[in-house]
């Protein structure tokens, strides 16, 4: 890994060498704050270090254009689907906007998608700008005009099904009005509540001794979510359309016309977006939006801009976690100052000590907060992630009055210490040096501003996580086995490691003492839970592999990895001649999966290699059904092939033709290897020239290329 020294090196002064191994620690470090963010609700960085990460690490991408591959900072979209209502899979994903913090980040928004483009400088480009809905996602999917689907977003490719639900909110219609009707068609927009509306909504609940709501976006959800419709039908909801995802006929070649037509179909779409033809136009419209936002009847944080013509969007395309043509330009966050009672320490699944403020209440942006992370031990020092002083090098102790702030408007984390009001008492915090669940040596590797618990056997708080991540929502997602539970049977004995789950049923047969007997469970919630447990032992390759918590294989590696090996066997037979020798061909060939990188591939031998693991999952596969995950379904010639893109292309930049090749069904590689298909070659091509005809891989023109999928330019 490299060390942190190389970045204060500016990025036009790394070596190759450099750039690549910062690349990678940038990459896995970025990765780990998106899994605090988006999985745990408890980031690790505050939003203005975290952007600080993401503009080195493209900085670094754009010098060094090999290393950029179609996952790079790839992120959880949403969560994943409630429990309680069935599961719709997106036939286009719903993925997530970039956010902008300030205007400079929106001109570099601009600027980047004209060097995408490559346009002229005087090439106008209009952008549609609309002010940012703080609600609930939804997908309805229309056919011949007829409401048949609603979906939330859910983890942005699997959401759940509330079309009872949405058929009472009175903003969807049931049959699309017009004409110009497309046989099929999801509309996509925001689900929310009005400000006056959630305020009566929430006196009625505590009058009532139910559940109140913290803001607006949770009571239009929480509305939405329930399991009897007329509850929801009570409920006053709101629907703004903005976009669409699959969809038979375009009714309109610009977003700004898609718009319009949204709105003749039947849809409410917010009147207040705007076409804007300029950077400075843009930033206005944030500011005009920003003046009007306290007086607006229903919750914005903040505003998002689009690439107005959709053919232009067509050849931007997405990363994996959002679309290049679209960007939020978010609003500050809003902040109080309460006193830090305590500070916690936290024991995650992979050892990780997370230390927790314990806050005096306070409100921050409507939200009661009494909890906010302090990230790790360097935070709480006054030390970022680049080894220099932070909020002018406070330290944070206990006793401390601090300046709070909601991240997005969501997250709580402290930004400050307001250092006059520091109580004489007050004393550095020491983090400890032992973890505080089983009393191992908790160390730091060199490079990781997380200290880590070493007793990953004998720690009762991993072996809890490890099997509550097992059966979390985007694993095996288990209903009825939630954190108590699992909790339960593991102090108990029941359930010690995954394959325990799926022997429970016939343990318990054979036990004096019944499930059924045992507090809060009785014959119908014991059957209900063996259903559950049957009902997953057929599951897919890629939540296979993200269940078994494997240190740096989030959700999006484990897709990575299920497409590329199709099956669990092939997978690990690979990982097996990989562990023997790193110049192997086993260990290339996983080393060259798109978005795997040496890193990465490391972790996963290290796992597979190690005979506890081999034996805990061989016991877990002899209970269970493994799924290959689908390929990409796609018609074109170049669906399920793997292409290198090399040289100087002229035609195109190499993010819009790796963009292209994945549309097309593709795999693309930043290597060449005898699984390669083709090699896309632009002048200057170098070594994988030769590596092509090592291995006998044809190589093809731009031109060639775009006669191959059947496009001409």
């Amino acid at each position: 890994m490299a060390s942190r020294g190389s970045s204060k090196i500016p990025v036009d002064a790394l070596t190759e060498k450099q750039a690549r191994a910062e690349h990678v620690r940038l990459a896995l470090e970025i990765g780990k704050h998106d899994a605090a963010y988006y999985q745990k609700d408890a980031p690790t960085v505050s939003d203005a270090d975290y952007d600080a990460l993401r503009r080195r690490y493209e900085a670094i991408e754009a010098a060094f254009p090999d290393l950029r591959t179609l996952d790079s900072l790839s992120r959880k979209v949403g969560a994943a689907p409630a429990r309680g209502f069935a599961k719709v899979r997106h036939a286009v994903p719903m993925l997530s906007l970039q956010n902008a913090f300030d205007d400079q980040e929106v001109a570099d928004f601009v600027g980047r998608i004209r060097r995408f483009l490559n346009l002229a400088e005087d090439e106008p480009v209009a952008f549609t700008a609309e002010p940012k809905i703080d609600g609930l996602s939804m997908s309805l999917r229309y056919e011949h005009g007829a409401l048949v689907k609603a979906a939330t977003r859910g983890d942005g490719f699997e959401g759940e099904d509330v079309t009872a639900n949405i058929r009472t909110v009175k903003e969807v219609p049931h049959q699309l009005k017009g004409k110009q009707i497309p046989p099929f068609c999801e509309i996509r927009g925001e689900i929310y509540m009005k400000k006056a509306d959630f305020l009566a909504l929430n006196k009625r609940q505590a009058e009532a001794g139910e559940q109140v709501f913290a803001n607006p976006r949770n009571s239009a959800a929480g509305s939405l979510r329930q399991k009897d419709p007329g509850i929801t039908a009570s409920r006053p909801l709101h629907f703004f359309a903005y976009t669409w995802g699959e969809i038979a006929d375009k009714a309109a070649p610009t977003q700004s016309g898609m718009i319009e037509w949204m709105d003749a179909i039947g849809f409410k779409t917010n009147p207040l977006w705007k076409l804007v033809r300029s950077v400075e136009a843009m930033l206005a419209f944030h500011r005009e939006i920003g003046e009007q936002r306290a007086r607006l009847d229903y919750d914005i944080d903040g505003v998002v801009y689009k690439v107005d013509r959709l053919d232009w969007q067509e050849r931007l395309g997405f990363v994996s976690r959002s679309p290049r043509w679209a960007i939020a330009h978010k609003f500050a966050a809003e902040q109080a100052t309460t006193v830090l009672r305590d500070i916690e320490i936290q024991v995650g699944r992979t050892g990780a000590l997370t230390p927790v403020a314990k806050l005096e209440p306070v409100t921050v942006g409507g939200v009661v907060v009494q909890n906010a992370s302090l990230h790790n031990e360097d935070y709480i020092r006054g030390i970022g992630n680049d080894g220099e002083p932070i909020r002018g090098g406070t330290d944070i102790r206990v006793g401390d009055t601090v300046i709070v702030q909601r991240a997005g408007d969501v997250i709580p984390q402290i930004v400050d210490v307001v250092r006059d009001k520091r109580p004489k008492s007050a004393r550095p915090y020491q983090f400890p040096t032992k973890c505080p669940a089983c009393g191992s040596h908790a160390v730091r590797e060199e490079g990781e501003a997380v200290r880590r618990c070493t007793g990953a056997l004998i720690c009762p708080a991993q072996q809890v996580e490890r099997l509550r991540h097992f059966v979390s929502r985007a694993a095996f997602d288990i209903e009825g086995l939630g954190e108590k539970q699992v909790q339960a049977f593991f102090a108990d004995g029941l359930i010690m490691q995954p394959a325990d789950i799926f022997t429970l049923k016939a343990r318990d047969a054979r036990a004096a003492r019944k499930l059924a007997a045992r507090e809060g469970y009785g014959e119908v919630s014991v059957r209900n839970l063996f259903d559950a447990i049957d009902a997953r032992r057929k599951v897919s390759l890629n939540r296979l592999i993200y269940a078994l918590g494997i240190r740096h294989i989030g959700e999006s590696n484990a897709r990575l990895l299920a497409r590329h090996f199709g099956t669990i066997e092939a997978l690990r037979a690979t990982l097996k001649d990989a562990a023997k020798d790193k110049e192997s061909e086993a260990y290339q060939d996983l080393n060259s999966v798109e978005g795997i990188g040496e890193v990465v591939a490391d972790a996963l031998v290290e796992f597979f290699k190690e005979p506890h693991n081999n034996e805990a999952l061989d016991r877990l596969l002899a209970e269970i059904e493994v799924e290959p995950m689908a390929a990409v379904t796609t018609d074109s010639p170049v669906a399920g092939k793997v292409v290198v893109f090399t040289g100087s292309l002229e035609k195109m930049t190499r993010d819009e033709a790796k963009a292209m090749a994945e549309r097309l069904g593709a795999k693309t590689s930043g290597s060449v290897s005898k699984k390669t298909n083709y090699v896309v070659a632009g002048p200057g091509a170098g070594s994988k020239l030769a590596d092509a005809k090592k291995h006998g891989v044809p190589v093809l023109t731009e031109d060639e290329w775009f006669k191959l999928i059947g496009e001409t330019r």
